[in-house]
């Protein structure tokens, strides 16, 4: 008896039954949702007016040390020491400079190199309290500064995790590095803002709740750790949907009003700010709430 094998033509779609793809009206990253939190009229110049920032050293070490515990996985699982991270900080500071050339600037006064060398070796130093709290040898992420997305009632939700951690069993640990120092127990749910917008993000595109949200600060070796739930995500995301809506009537208005607070200390935009006798630019005709640096991986928040 013969052997048939049955084909088929490929199945065809009716585009007129395929589903629309959700209209976007928007976009909103943890730290543009935390600014707007933090004071509504930096998210307008950050966002609508998106005014330049000078690079800080603070910032751009913390850029620095990303790239560096990024490359580090790169490596086989054996050679991932800290004398080969330490190696890795003159490559990775190339590639800051590449894709940020401003921050050449920090320098500019530095004609013996000694401000440097000291900068490099606090990144160093960074990299040390990194090992004391893991072995990255034990350690096979599924992702690296990988950008998340989703779209929520026309909002796309999105930013980039430093790093996906997942067991044999599915479980998810989303890590965050940060070069600052830890906060204290009343400004921890300030921190965890950014770890809620991941696991929402997360929980969203996989059906998984993430089991750990972990942040590591690597200035004082302190770790912040936290197991969300889904019944709390759901109160999570229509807080962020509250924030955008403030955000659209802002945009309406064109009230962004100033709050300050002790951050106002560290802020660029203080000479065009009302409450320290400044005046911002012309609020725009048509304002676009647009932000690059989200898109860019390399821009991080130390």
């Amino acid at each position: 008896m013969q052997d048939v094998t049955q084909t088929s033509e490929p199945a065809t779609t009716d585009p007129a039954t395929e589903p629309l793809p959700p209209a976007i009206l928007g976009s909103l990253s943890p730290s543009r949702a935390a600014d707007f939190k933090t004071c509504p009229l930096l998210y307008r110049f950050r966002c609508i007016d998106r005014l330049p920032e000078p690079p800080s050293l603070a910032a751009t070490r913390g850029t620095l040390v990303h790239a560096v515990l990024e490359a580090l996985f790169d490596r086989p699982a054996a050679e991932r020491t800290l004398e080969t991270a330490r190696e890795l900080l003159p490559g990775a500071w190339e590639r800051v400079r590449t894709e940020e050339p401003a921050v050449t600037e920090l320098f500019s006064g530095d004609p013996d190199g000694a401000a440097f060398a000291d900068w490099m070796a606090s990144a160093a130093e960074l990299l040390g309290t990194y090992f004391r709290l893991e072995d990255p040898r034990r350690l096979e992420p599924e992702a690296r500064e990988q950008l998340i997305e989703v779209v929520v009632d026309g909002l796309r939700l999105r930013g980039y995790v430093d790093r996906l951690d997942v067991n044999p069993a599915g479980d998810i640990r989303v890590v965050d590095y940060k070069t600052g120092t830890a906060p204290r127990e009343a400004y921890e749910a300030k921190a965890l803002f950014q770890m809620k917008f991941y696991a929402l993000v997360l929980w969203r595109t996989r059906g998984v709740v993430p089991r750990q949200l972990r942040l590591m600060y690597l200035t004082d070796g302190d770790t912040l750790t936290y197991a969300p739930e889904a019944e709390e995500l759901l109160r999570f995301e229509r807080t962020v949907l509250a924030i955008w809506a403030a955000i659209q009537r802002a945009v309406l208005t064109g009230d962004f009003r100033p709050s300050p607070s002790r951050l106002c200390e560290w802020c660029g935009h203080k000479e065009r700010c009302p409450a320290f006798g400044g005046t911002p630019p012309p609020y725009p005709e048509n304002p676009m709430l647009t932000d690059p640096r989200d898109d860019d991986p390399a821009v991080r928040n130390p």
